[in-house]
Formats: C-alpha cells, structure tokens, sequence
C-alpha cells in the first residue's frame, strides 16, 4: 500500500483519544450534527388566523346574533370561522425540513479508533481529534485532514458540483490544502484512508451551508403580497362604509342594534375574503395538474411566479447533465469512435483492443464513475464478441500511486500461461509506461489537448504480457504496448436542448452556474444550446469582482464555471437586485442555499439530494428538464386565468354590496343576511371560479416575454371590467327586487323579503 506522508505537526495519537477525553469534547462542542428547523407553531398560527378582517367580522356577527337570541344563525357563522382558519391552515402550514435533511446527510456510521481499538459509532457522537478510518463506498462524518492516504478518491460533487472524483493524498505539514482534505458528507469512491477530525456538526463545510440556509428567509410571492394588500385595503373602506350605514340605520329607524349588523353585513360585503380561497384553488388545481406531468410543488403559490421568471440559473452536474460518466470518444491512431458522431452504433474492430484492456484495466463492480462508464461501455459495444472476460482470473495490481498516475491488472486466462496485464492511467503516465519515442508522444500529447478542449475526461489505455515468473515490483518493468485514449464526459440529458430552446424563445434567459473546469461547461454548453462564444467568468474572477462590476458583468454572461456555493448564493442574489425574477435549478448539497434564495428554486427527484429537493419549491420527480418548461407554461396560463376569475369575483361583489346598501337607503326590509353574503362568497364564487381556472392558454403565450415584474393582478382593465359587468348585474336586480314589491299583494312583500 503507497501511503502519504504523515502530517507529524497535527498527527493524532496512534491509539486514538480516551472515551473520557472523547465525553468532554462532545460536551464542549456539542454532537456532530446539524441544528433542526422549527416548524411554524400552533399558537403563532392561530394569532395569526385570529388577525384576519373576515375572522374578526365573523366573530361580530356571531356575538350580535347571540344577542339578538337567534343561536342557529350565531352558530352557523361561527361555524364558518372554522373554515376561515382551516384555509389559512391549509395556505400558511409549510414544514421546513432542508436542515433536517442536512443532518441526516451528515450522521452517518463511522470507524473510529478509541482507546486504541478500533470502533463503529454513530457519527454525531465524533468529536474534534478523533481518528477516523475511511474505505471505499464510505460517506465522510466530518471534516478531516488525511494522515494517510492509499489510492484515494473523493466524489465531491455534492458541495462542489464537480462530478469527477478527486484524488486525495495524505497531507504533508500542518496547513493541508484541500487535496489532503475530505469533507464531511463527500463520498469515498476509490481507495482507503485515515484522518483527524478537525470540524463537526455546524463547524464543518456542509455545515456552513445548513447556516446559509437557515438564513435565507422565505418571502411571499407578489400575488400573495398583491392580495393581502388589496383585503387590507378594502377592509379598511369597508369598515368605515359600515360605521356611516350603522349610524344611518340607528338614527332613522331608531334600532341601533340592527344598525350594527346592517354595517356588519356591509363591511362583509365588501371585503373580498374569497380572494384567498380562490388564489388557493387556482394554485392547488394548478400542483395538482402539475403533479400529473410528474411535478411536485412543495410552494404552491411558486408555480404562479414561475410564469413571470425572467432567468433561469442552472447547474451543470445532475441538471443540464445526467450526473454519470459514459465513454464519449474511443482513439488508437488508426481508428476513431464518437459516440455523438457516429451514426452507426458498432464499434470499428480496431478499437475492440482498445476497450477491451481498457475494461479490464477497471474492476468489476466498480465505485468511481469512469470505471463504471467503462465497463458499461464494455457490455454495450463489445457485447457478442471475444473481448469480454468474465472467466478470466485476477492475479494482482498496481494500484495509482501519487509517483504514477496509472494503474494495473494482472490477469490470467484459463488458456494460456502467461499473464496479460492491462493500464489505464493519465495520458502522460502511460505514455511514460510504454517508452514512446518523441514523434508518437507528440501525436499522443496533441490528440489529448484536442479531446480536452472538447471537456472530455482523458485515460490512455496500454496492454502487456509477462511470463508465469514472479511479478516485478513495478509497472515499469512491464513491456508495455500502447493501444490509444479514452475520453469520457457527463452527458447532456437529451431533453435539454430542446427545453433550453424553448426557453429562449419564452423570453427566458438561461444562465449555467458550475464548479467543473471552463472547458467542460463551454463543452457542455455547447452541446446543449447555450451560447458558448461569450466570456465565461470563473469562480477566481468573480471573487475579485465588486457588487457594481458583477453586476456589470451579469447582462453578458452566460457561464460561470468553478463557483462555490457561496458564490451560487451571491449570483443569485445580484440577479434579484437588477430585477429579475429568478428560476434555480440544482440536485446537490451545494445547490441548496441558491435553491432557497431564487425565486423559484426548483430540484431534480430522482438524482437530486434530499437537502436539495427540501430547499426547492419544485421537483421534478422524473429529472425532465423539460418538465420545466411545462411548469412555466402552467405558471402563464394560472395567472392568465386568475385575472379572468377576478373579473367575474369583482362583477358579483358589485351587486351583493347594492344588495346590502338598497334597502337601507329605499327604507325596504334587508335583503342579505351574513350567513347569504358568507355563502355566496365563500361558496358560490370560488366553485364558480373553476370554471376559469379550467381556459386553456393562448396559443402564442410561450412566444411572448414573461409579464413586467411590476404587472399587478388587480389592475385597471381588471376592476373596470368588473366594476360595469357587476353594475349592470345589481341593476337588473334591484329592478326585479322593486318590481316584485310593487306587483305583490299587501302584506305578502314582508313575508317573503322579511327584514330582521
């Protein structure tokens, strides 16, 4: 085993700490795990329920009714209370779970030794110093420098985005860099090692983002900010209506209790309170539609705002791409395969060496995704043919090495005696392995440029045989013969590019928010429709830009390669602050903060981290990115309907209130009780509604830009609309109200219309 050298400044104790020492850490510092959310309480829910103009209105009339004697109306409008706060419940009561699930990332098993015996624990019960032995498929329990480090690889893409594997070593003086570092909730892909814990629970990098999290506060949509404004705002002139027609009834008729529930009756009248259940219909009908085209809203009034997003920030790793390695390009010098190039699937037979020892050169139930993409790559292309081995035996390897980034495997075939050795490794080291004059490693060296330019991942394959003697100590002694690259990428999934399209042509701007290499994101990019000639700006320089010259830099950019997550957090928030409305999807860890911080965050479900789908306001369960582009146009068509139904909620309002106002001004018995106004306006106009929410949408709306971020829902067209359907409406039945008192016998008027 090749070990790094150990870090004899901060080296931990051979034996490990004590259980007490280990006892008085964990006191100090707290468990290795991340605080919980606190869900909204009952009693904060309740206060604000009981805030409510209807609640509070509704609590009058009941009170007044209760007076008067009438208990069956007191109780039928109380009962209604319960529906009130049942709605709220239903719109306010949203659990939080994204630190939750943090914790749960970050609390796995761990190998620890303790008291110089090695233990698995818990991993929130680690602590500061304690040292931790790491194997391949191991999740990390904390933040650690490596002491040691055989073979080492990390997959980082969680809280990088990167979804290459990063190869570790073990760290050689007291101030490690990160390649001598492995982070808490990073998978171990390759290898073992052995660190010391330097950061647990909140302390630790995944920890930082809980915090970035639980400082990111939700805010409500502008519909939902509109409405309540507008309630607030009719509320208040309703209240002042019912004091002047309170007063009026009691000085003209002299009963001032009547007076009272006649401007309660008004006051009910015209506040709008089933502006929220229809805003809550429209929206659960619209998750509801959603979930069918697979989905999810966890915000529900977020599928409205994604209508009206003007960027959509997206992440590379898992979202424009499948998050899985595969073979793109096979090459040997005489031959050359591409996978998005060639029309014919069949692999030319002089490459069939060049993937067969490349395949063997990879175990067999791989963790690293380049093997996996090789093997698979292997059954597919080599599938019916000789080169595939199941029954051949493994002898020995050599496994990669910080000195020789190439490794081998010694195999033995059941026919023959001598052993067949395959590499793979950095172009360069394989180079080396097989002793290539100038001319060929140049030609080599070249081809290897050219398949990184193109963002691909590049290994050279070699193939050797050696004698049944014993195996020599070295790769170098092997006689190597060099059989040509394999270039390996993330895929494109391959309904990107068209969604993107799709994108551009709704007026929405996409923007790719990455921590891989430039090359590989304008290789990407590329591939999946993006503008890729532009300037890509790089984790690096955006660090050094000033909030006036990023913002400088945004109107231009379509790429922004080797972020970290902090500064995902910050494009997001420079994009709020020039007045977009902002659309960020991502899968990983490292993804959550700008999920929560955009104005529509929106995960992947299947690939997608628990933490990432928990901050998100969508999900799309079937990682479609297409799917996006269904939710904008679902978003469109919501608020397209919305104002249709506020037309038909503003036209009833008009004769409900005459309803309430005639008779007090004609001296005529009253008309409309509040139980008749709770009825018709909490039952009749929002069942009335879905008729509205139901319109398709107009051919041309994904052709338009999105709507102005300062479009408001009740604008002029929409109340003068109203406002005339409505009068005609009231003055037809204050027409059918006069004309029925006037041809009905004496008395009978009073018994049908019987005032209080």
């Amino acid at each position: 085993m090749n070990r790094g050298a150990p870090a004899s400044a901060s080296l931990p104790p051979t034996d490990g700490l004590s259980e007490g020492e280990a006892a008085r850490r964990r006191q100090r510092d707290g468990p290795n795990e991340l605080p919980v959310s606190r869900p909204r309480g009952v009693l904060r829910l309740a206060r604000e329920v009981a805030s409510e103009p209807m609640f509070l209105l509704l609590v009058a009339c009941g009170a007044i009714y209760m007076t008067l004697g009438d208990a069956r109306e007191a109780l039928m409008l109380l009962g209604f209370v319960f529906v009130v706060m049942a709605i709220s419940f239903f719109q306010q009561r949203r659990s939080e779970r994204a630190l939750d699930a943090l914790r749960d990332l970050s609390s796995p098993q761990a190998q620890v030794l303790r008291d110089g015996a090695l233990r698995r624990i818990a991993a929130r019960e680690l602590v500061v110093g304690d040292v931790v032995l790491l194997a391949e498929g191991d999740r990390v329990p904390a933040d650690m420098d490596l002491v040691e480090a055989a073979n080492l690889a990390i997959d980082e893409s969680l809280l990088t985005g990167e979804s290459v594997p990063v190869a570790k070593e073990a760290a050689s003086s007291p101030q490690a860099d990160d390649a001598s570092k492995a982070f808490s909730g990073t998978l171990v892909t390759r290898g073992t090692g052995r660190g010391c814990v330097t950061a647990t629970g909140e302390r630790s990098a995944l920890g930082r983002i809980g915090q970035s999290l639980a400082g990111i506060a939700g805010e409500s949509t502008p519909i939902q900010q509109e409405t309540r404004g507008v309630v607030k705002q009719v509320a208040a002139i309703g209240l002042a209506l019912a004091g002047v027609l309170s007063v009026a009834y009691g000085v003209t008729r002299g009963d001032w209790l009547h007076g009272v529930l006649a401007g309660l009756t008004l006051a009910m009248a015209i506040l709008p309170e089933e502006l929220p259940l229809v805003l809550t219909l429209f929206l659960g009908l619209g998750a509801w539609r959603l979930a069918r085209e697979k989905v999810l809203a966890r915000s529900i009034p977020a599928i409205e705002r994604l209508g009206a997003a003007t960027v959509l920030c997206v992440d590379k790793t898992g979202t424009l791409t499948a998050n899985r390695m595969t073979v793109r390009r096979l090459w040997s010098g005489t031959a050359v395969y591409d996978r998005l190039q060639s029309p014919d699937p069949a692999l030319q037979e002089e490459l069939h060496g060049l993937l067969e020892y490349a395949v063997l050169a990879s175990h067999r139930r791989a963790f690293d995704p380049m093997e996996s993409a090789i093997v698979a790559a292997g059954h597919q292309l080599l599938a019916g043919t000789e080169h595939l081995h199941a029954e051949w035996t493994l002898v020995d390897d050599y496994p990669l090495s910080p000195e020789m980034l190439a490794m081998s495997r010694v195999w033995q075939s059941p026919d023959q005696r001598d052993r067949l050795i395959a590499a793979k490794g950095a172009p360069e080291a394989i180079v080396d392995l097989c002793h290539m004059d100038a001319d060929r490693s140049a030609e080599v060296a070249a081809q290897v440029r050219l398949m990184a330019r193109d963002g691909l991942r590049v290994l050279g394959v070699a193939q050797a045989t050696f004698g049944a003697a014993p195996l020599p100590g070295i790769q170098h002694d092997f006689d190597f013969r060099f059989l040509g690259l394999v270039g390996l990428e993330d895929p494109v999934r391959p309904e990107v590019p068209h969604a993107i399209a799709e994108c551009r042509e709704a007026g929405i701007r996409v923007v790719m928010m990455t921590g891989d290499h430039s090359a590989t994101a304008i290789s990407v990019a590329r591939q999946a429709g993006l503008d890729a000639d532009a300037a890509v700006v790089t984790g690096v320089e955006l660090a050094g830009l000033s909030d006036e010259a990023l913002e400088a830099r945004l109107a231009q950019t379509h790429i922004f390669s080797r972020v970290q997550p902090d500064q995902k957090l910050r494009l997001i928030r420079a994009f709020n602050a020039r007045g977009d409305v902002v659309a960020m999807t991502g899968d990983g860890v490292n993804d959550a903060p700008a999920l929560k911080a955009a104005h529509i965050g929106v995960a992947m479900g299947a690939r997608g981290t628990e933490v990432a789908r928990e901050s998100a306001a969508l999900v799309l369960l079937n990682d479609d990115f297409a799917s996006l582009v269904t939710a904008v146009r679902y978003g469109r068509r919501v608020f397209a309907n919305l104002r249709k139904a506020l037309v038909f909620v503003v036209a009833a309002h008009v004769p409900i209130v005459g309803l309430s106002v005639a008779p007090v001004l004609l001296g005529w018995p009253l008309l409309l009780m509040p139980v008749h106004i709770l009825f018709l306006q909490l039952i009749i106009d929002p069942a009335c509604s879905v008729v509205f929410e139901a319109q398709p949408l107009e051919p041309d709306a994904m052709k338009r830009p999105p709507r102005r971020a300062d479009q408001r829902l009740f604008d002029k067209a929409v109340l003068v609309r109203g406002l005339w359907q409505g009068a005609g409406l009231l003055a037809l039945l204050v027409g059918l109200y006069a004309g029925s008192r006037l041809l009905a016998p004496p008395g009978l008027t009073a018994t049908i219309w019987r005032g209080p």
